[in-house]
Order: structure tokens, then C-alpha cells, then sequence
């Protein structure tokens, strides 16, 4: 994790081959080659401007006015092509990288939201923030990619243009600007590197966990209110802040003192090497005074492109930290399903679909196979009936419903159910996405076509009736999880089973927050429209709508029997 070497290079090109040799990849490599052709006349103009300072001061110590105003002349008409062909270098660069960003966040989505891999994050311990490594590290990677490529090229095209103008002047100051410019990267790399990269590293990770909790403070700030969790959380988070603080006095301490003080001393030498170097010849008459200004300038250049790694150090250090960062990510979510020991024989449950709902010789476990939630259970729900479960706290209810919609599949046996397309899962505490209240009708679909007037007839239906009106329409974006309450937030939920008419549900105490008159209305419409369902609770009165009871015992133990006889 702590290396600057062939690791992180083959860490970047699995990332960037993604957009490179991918579907995008005529329009970003023709935009890559105009960059390419921009840059060499970015070059070639910054020799000829180099060129004319000399020529400006060699002008003035020989006094020669008519020189100086024709190298003046110069000097404004190739910088009157030069700007406007440096700003365009930096729009087309701004606009390739943007691109990528946008392609490379879309493949990651893709992979993110493809087998549940966002759920099973969940469960993972070395993978921190998978949202910032989304939404920050993409675009640092690409953005920075971008620009340390085109860094390293522009280096290569000054090397190349600026040796031929020293060359001229001093084949001297080259080969000693060579042996300097090597000894230098490999000292900086040598000492500096892994350590920095590791730093940084955990730069990024403990700024991630501190900006993750002050959110979960915003998420439950309520919760936190009721329990008076002011001063814990309060030094909760300074203590994630502390960590923050620590590691980012130890990263100021090797780049600004140990790094800074071999880089700055590293870097000045050079401004005076070349006066050193051709000064006889200057005094001697062989050369112009300006010469010294022309070799100066392009010693300079040549210096700094040769030492881009050094120069750029601090910077690729943070910049390998998040390729590491986004690398991981990335190597997850093509294997989301990752075996814990591979000298373990890890047995799964088999889903396999059928019109109808059956458990067969279920053994259901933890996902980390340490514990052992129900043994050899077997159960058929026939069409149009209703299921209740029941049991204790931490028995494996909700476990039994995680299997069910293929989240845990952790154990043994088989089950079998219908496609998930013609299943609708209600959890407890049920999810309001950020958008219109159509979009939170239709919810888990994208796009639906039904009329205004069937959306209020379900929310009359649940006893919603004038929500529409009172919220601004359906098309007007809301919180809704600060606007209703929970009990609303269900009644909502329900509402989705109206619109979408899935032939089967799972209701995970999606009735615990309503009044015992609501819970009727909706377990009612289940009943009249003969839907096959399960629910999970612990009301009495939820016994009257289902016709199979199946207790969770302790002790990894199941009873099923008819609801009547309970």
C-alpha cells in the first residue's frame, strides 16, 4: 500500500485503460492529439520568446536601438500568438478531463450499483468512504491524470527544444544539467517516496471518517436530541478530528522540512549555475551579455522539466494515495463477493426462481459464517396467502428476509421465489429518495406512465389524501423524510404497492409506527387483492390477516402452524 513504484503505475493504467480503450476512446484520443499539437507550438513559441529576451538584453549592452525595436516587435507579435494558444490548451484540457470524469463515475455506478456491491460494502472493514472515493477520488484522479500527463509530455517537448538553443550556447551546461537533474530525482524518490504515499494514504482516510461523522450527526440529529448524546458525540468527533490533526502534522513535517529543505536547496542552484559556467566565454567577447539571459532562461526550462518528479513530488504522493484508494474500490466491485478464508469451504444458499414462494431445508448464517441464525427450515407459502413472523429480538427475522431478497446468502438450502421484479420488500423505517413525490410513488422504477389521478387515488387510499396539494404538486422536489413523519413515511410506502401491484410483498414492521384503524386499511387491501405477502412484527393484531404463523425460537429453532389455531 506504502509504495511509489511499478505497483501504483500498474494500479493507474487499470483505472485508465477503462476510458482509453473504451467506448469513448476516438473522441478522447482526438482531443488527446490536439492537446499533443498545442503543446509543441506551445513550446516551440516559448524557445522563440526565450530567445528574444536575450536578444533584448544583448541589444541594450551593445546599444544598438534598432535591434532592440525590431526584438521588441518580435517579442509582442509571438506573444500575441501565444496567449490565446495557451488558453486554449487549458479549455480543451478542462473540457477532456471533465469527460472522464464523467465516463469513469458512470462506470463505477455501474459497478456500484451491479450484484448489490453497495450493499455488501456495508460489510467490508478495509474499504472506507466508497462515496468520497466516487466523488472525489474520481474526479482528483482524472483531473490530475490529465494534468500530470500532459506535464510529462510538455517536459519531454522543452527537453527537446530548449537543449537544441543550449546546445548552441554551452554543451557544457548540458551534460552537467543532466548529472545534476538525475542525482537529484533519485535521492528525492529513494528517500521520500513510500513515506509520503503511506501519509498521504492516511490523510485521506481519516479526513473521510471525520467528514462521515459530522453527516450521520446531520442524519440524527434527532435521535442524538431525544438520548442527550451531545457530549458524547461532541468528543467523538474530536477524536476523529484529532487524528486528523496528528497525521496532518506529520505530512507538514516531511514535506515542508525534509522534503522542502532538499527540494528549495535543490532547486535555487541552478539560477546561478549557468552565469558560473559561461561567464569566461561572456567576458572573453566570445558571447553576447544576453546569452547569459537565453541560457539562463533555458537552462531553467530544461531543469524543471527534467526534475518534474521532484518538483511535483508532494503532489503525485496525494495523487498515488488516491489511486491506491480508487484501485481497491475497484478491484471490489468487480469480485463483490469476496470469500473470507480460502481454506474454508464456504457453503451458499441456492435461489432459484419459480412462480411460488418455498424455503426448503433453510440453514441461514451470519455473513461472516460466525454465527448461526435458523437450522434446517422449510416452509411453502401458497398464492394469495399471508405469512406472519415472529420471535424475539436478534432471532432472525429480518435475517430471514435478507436471504429472501438475496442480500444474505450465507448457509445452506434452497429458496425458492419469483424474480425480485415481481417482488416488493418494506422495511421498517422505509426509504424517501431525494425527488418529486411522483418519483417517490413510482419508486424503485425510474419512469412510469400513469395519470395524476391514480397516484391520488393511492394516497386517498392510504389515507393521504391531499398530500399532492398540500406539497406543491408531484412534481416538486422535497425532503420528504423531514416533511412526514414515519407513520406517513409507511402509509407512503403502502402506497407504492397500490401503483406498482407487485404479486408478492415482504413487510419487514412497515406498519409499526400507524394506529391500529391504518394498519387495517392496508392489510386489508392486501387481502382483497388476493397478494401473497410476509410480514414480519410483533402485534397481536397483525394475526387476523395472515393465515401462516412462524415463531423464531431461541436455540436456532423454528415453529410454523396456522394462524387461526394461534
Amino acid at each position: 500500500m506504502n509504495r511509489f513504484n511499478l505497483k501504483i503505475f500498474k494500479q493507474f493504467w487499470s483505472l485508465a485503460k477503462l476510458y482509453w480503450l473504451g467506448n469513448e476512446k476516438k473522441g478522447a484520443l482526438s482531443l488527446l492529439f490536439l492537446l499533443f499539437i498545442l503543446l509543441v507550438a506551445h513550446t516551440q513559441l516559448s524557445v522563440l520568446l526565450n530567445q528574444q529576451q536575450g536578444n533584448i538584453i544583448s541589444s541594450l549592452s551593445a546599444q544598438k536601438i534598432d535591434r532592440f525595436q525590431a526584438t521588441i516587435k518580435t517579442f509582442f507579435i509571438i506573444l500575441v500568438i501565444y496567449v490565446p494558444l495557451y488558453a486554449g490548451f487549458g479549455y480543451v484540457q478542462g473540457i477532456l478531463g471533465n469527460y472522464w470524469r464523467r465516463w469513469l463515475t458512470n462506470s463505477f455506478l455501474n459497478r456500484y450499483f451491479s450484484q448489490r456491491a453497495f450493499y455488501e460494502l456495508g460489510f467490508n472493514t478495509d474499504l472506507d468512504n466508497p462515496d468520497q472515493r466516487i466523488a472525489e477520488d474520481i474526479k482528483g484522479f482524472t483531473v490530475d491524470s490529465l494534468g500530470f500527463l500532459l506535464a510529462i509530455v510538455a517536459s519531454v517537448f522543452k527537453v527537446i527544444a530548449f537543449s537544441f538553443a543550449l546546445w548552441q550556447i554551452s554543451q557544457r551546461l548540458v551534460y552537467i544539467l543532466l548529472v545534476y537533474s538525475l542525482f537529484g530525482s533519485v535521492i528525492v524518490v529513494g528517500i521520500f517516496g513510500r513515506k509520503l504515499v503511506k501519509i498521504n494514504f492516511n490523510q485521506i482516510r481519516k479526513e473521510a471518517n471525520f467528514r462521515f461523522g459530522l453527516v450521520r450527526i446531520r442524519e440524527n440529529s434527532e435521535s442524538i436530541a431525544f438520548y442527550q448524546g451531545e457530549n458524547q458525540e461532541n468528543q467523538s468527533l474530536k477524536y476523529k478530528f484529532e487524528e486528523v490533526f496528528q497525521n496532518f502534522n506529520l505530512l507538514v513535517l516531511w514535506k515542508e522540512i525534509y522534503l522542502g529543505l532538499l527540494s528549495h536547496a535543490y532547486s535555487f542552484f541552478p539560477y546561478i549555475l549557468p552565469a558560473i559556467i559561461i561567464a569566461p566565454q561572456v567576458i572573453s567577447g566570445d558571447l553576447e551579455v544576453g546569452k547569459v539571459t537565453e541560457s539562463a532562461g533555458a537552462f531553467a526550462v530544461i531543469f524543471h522539466s527534467l526534475n518534474f518528479i521532484v518538483d511535483q513530488f508532494k503532489e503525485l504522493t496525494a495523487f498515488a494515495a488516491s489511486v491506491e484508494r480508487l484501485s481497491s474500490l475497484k478491484v471490489y466491485l468487480d469480485h463483490p463477493k469476496v470469500v473470507l478464508d480460502q481454506d474454508m469451504v464456504c457453503p451458499t444458499i441456492n435461489t432459484i426462481k419459480q412462480n411460488n414462494l418455498a424455503i426448503k431445508n433453510l440453514t441461514l448464517q451470519t455473513p461472516n459464517y460466525q454465527r448461526t441464525l435458523i437450522k434446517n427450515l422449510s416452509v411453502s407459502l401458497p398464492t394469495g396467502e399471508g405469512l406472519l413472523i415472529t420471535g424475539a429480538s436478534g432471532c432472525g427475522k429480518s435475517s430471514l428476509l435478507r436471504a429472501i431478497a438475496g442480500l444474505w446468502n450465507s448457509g445452506s438450502g434452497a429458496i425458492y421465489r419469483p424474480d425480485l421484479s415481481q417482488m416488493l420488500f418494506l422495511p421498517q423505517k422505509p426509504y424517501m429518495i431525494l425527488g418529486t413525490l411522483h418519483s417517490q410513488l413510482i419508486y424503485p422504477h425510474e419512469k412510469l406512465d400513469i395519470s395524476e389521478d391514480r397516484l391520488n387515488h393511492a394516497l386517498e387510499k392510504v389515507n393521504l389524501g391531499g398530500l399532492a396539494e398540500r406539497s406543491g404538486g408531484f412534481y416538486l422536489e422535497k425532503d420528504w423524510d423531514e416533511i412526514l413523519s414515519l407513520g406517513e413515511q409507511q402509509r407512503l410506502a403502502f402506497a407504492r404497492i397500490l401503483i406498482n401491484q407487485p404479486r408478492y410483498v415482504v413487510l419487514d414492521e412497515a406498519t409499526s409506527a400507524l394506529d391500529i384503524q391504518n394498519e387495517a386499511i392496508l392489510y386489508q387491501y392486501l387481502l382483497d387483492s388476493k397478494t401473497t405477502f410476509i410480514s414480519v412484527g410483533h402485534r397481536p393484531s397483525l394475526i387476523q390477516y395472515h393465515r401462516w404463523l412462524l415463531e423464531m425460537q431461541p436455540g436456532e429453532k423454528w415453529q410454523l402452524q396456522s394462524a387461526k389455531m394461534s
